[in-house]
This record gives structure tokens, C-alpha cells and sequence, in this order.
């Protein structure tokens, strides 16, 4: 599986150590930085690679991590075609994949440790979409003229 990757400086450590757990693994990762300790960056400018590489094909998930994850979350979720989830515990990982068919897992460096943040993303990666009535819900997020009128 190909995987982007990307954080601001609040998030560099964790994903540092996540991204070294998904290469040894066997997943290919395109980490879009920053190196931890280079200072201080803003997040909607690591958002924008790693949503590119989900929309462009180049990664089948994207990783993005902040302090509190709600930053990234809604750099990420402004691109059409993204389902950005911020995801606290597994579960909210696991109905994220099942339901909301996301393609881009959310943490927050600040409210998640290094153990829990593996079993996230273990959880988000390990699931699959179920389709049926979660499509046609994806479809009207995918259309939001559709919301509504059904």
C-alpha cells in the first residue's frame, strides 16, 4: 500500500515514527515532511501534497497530523474528493473507513500518544469500505447539491 504523509512541526515526531512503522511494514510512504525540530510551518501547506497524492493516485491513503488534528482536518477536507477523519481511538478509525469510505486518517500529536496513534492507524488501514447505504451518503458528500434532496 502507498501511503502520504505529512504534518506540521506539532505532528513531526509522531509521524517521523509512524512513517519509519509503515516502511517496516512493507508500505511505500511519500512523506512530504517537515523533519522534526526545522521550526515552525503551517499546516494547510503539508494538507495540500498529501491530498494531491490521494487525488492524483499517488498514494491509495494520506496520513495528516497536527497538534489537535482539526487543523489538518480542515485544510484537508476543503479539496473535493478528500474524506479527511480526525480519529481519536481505532474505532472511530475503523467506522471511518467502513462508513465514510476516508482516505486520509487525521491525528492529533497533542491528544495522542505513539502506541494509540499506531493502533489508528493499524485500524484505518486494515478496514474497507462497505458501500451499499454508505455509498449513496458518500455520493452526496462527493455532490453537495444532491444533500437533501432525497
Amino acid at each position: 500500500m502507498r501511503i502520504a504523509a505529512a504534518s506540521d512541526h506539532a505532528g513531526a515526531v509522531l509521524r517521523a515514527g509512524l512513517v519509519a512503522g509503515l516502511r517496516e511494514a512493507g508500505h511505500d510512504v511519500l512523506d512530504f515532511g517537515p523533519e522534526p525540530g526545522s521550526g515552525s510551518v503551517d499546516y494547510p501547506d503539508y494538507a495540500g501534497p498529501v491530498a494531491d497524492a490521494v487525488l492524483g493516485g499517488r498514494a491509495d491513503f494520506g496520513l495528516l497530523i497536527c497538534n489537535t488534528g482539526l487543523g489538518m482536518s480542515m485544510a484537508a477536507n476543503r479539496r473535493r474528493g478528500i474524506r479527511a477523519a480526525l480519529c481519536l481511538f481505532p474505532l472511530m478509525a475503523d467506522y471511518a473507513r467502513r462508513h465514510n469510505d476516508a482516505n486520509v486518517l487525521v491525528l492529533g500529536a497533542g491528544l495522542t500518544g505513539g502506541f494509540l496513534a499506531r493502533e489508528i492507524l493499524q485500524a484505518f488501514l486494515s478496514g474497507g469500505f462497505e458501500g451499499g447505504r454508505h455509498a449513496r451518503r458518500i455520493g452526496k458528500l462527493d455532490d453537495p447539491g444532491r444533500a437533501g434532496s432525497e
